[in-house]
């Protein structure tokens, strides 16, 4: 037997996000609920998004972080990135001023249960956004760091980083930061599960 699972309209989705409780993502039809995060994922991610504030004051580029939903049109997707940069003037969906279609690089901090997808199909639509220069996965878990620099139109540079001795530099704003900073204050064996 099989169950016929419901098709909602980017309209309706967004209908939903106005008045829900949690916030949800839209998958090209699917409203796929998100998964609520632990200590240490937004540790690092607040850590993440500290850094890039503070480094960038005065500049042209500016970090949001988790609230702010990103809409992929090639692929009909709404996402909440954990930290994103736009450079210049945010592009916003229609009339929405809670939906963005430019970033430059995106940050995402691993859970078990998005990992895969987060490395995969989210990779794949993400790069379909002609601003996006850069995207940075963190290991919530344990000390590790995947960047892609984007090279050429569809060309990407791969880079692991699992020492917090060293540092990365984001390639797409010439940024260093250092492993350790990006773990500050987060205990692998607290709220990681």
């Amino acid at each position: 037997m099989q169950i016929q699972q419901r098709y909602y309209t980017p309209e309706e989705y967004l209908a939903q996000e106005e008045v829900a409780e949690f916030r949800s993502e839209y998958r090209d039809g699917e409203i796929v609920t998100m998964a609520g995060g632990s200590i240490a994922h937004n540790q690092i991610a607040g850590n993440i998004y500290a850094f890039l504030k503070f480094g960038l004051r005065r500049t042209d580029f500016k970090p949001y972080i988790g609230d702010l939903r990103l809409w992929i049109p090639q692929y009909r997707q709404y996402t909440y990135p954990d930290v994103f940069l736009i450079h210049g003037q945010p592009v916003f969906q229609e009339q929405r001023t809670d939906t963005v279609l430019n970033p430059c690089l995106i940050v995402e901090v691993l859970s078990k249960s998005t990992k895969d997808y987060d490395r995969t199909d989210k990779f794949r639509y993400y790069r379909s956004i002609p601003e996006l220069q850069e995207y940075i996965l963190i290991n919530q878990y344990e000390i590790g760091i995947e960047q892609y620099a984007k090279t050429e139109e569809t060309s990407w540079l791969f880079r692991a980083y699992e020492s917090d001795t060293e540092k990365i530099v984001f390639a797409s704003i010439n940024i260093e930061i250092a492993i350790a900073d990006i773990y500050e204050n987060v205990s692998f064996n607290l709220g990681n599960l």
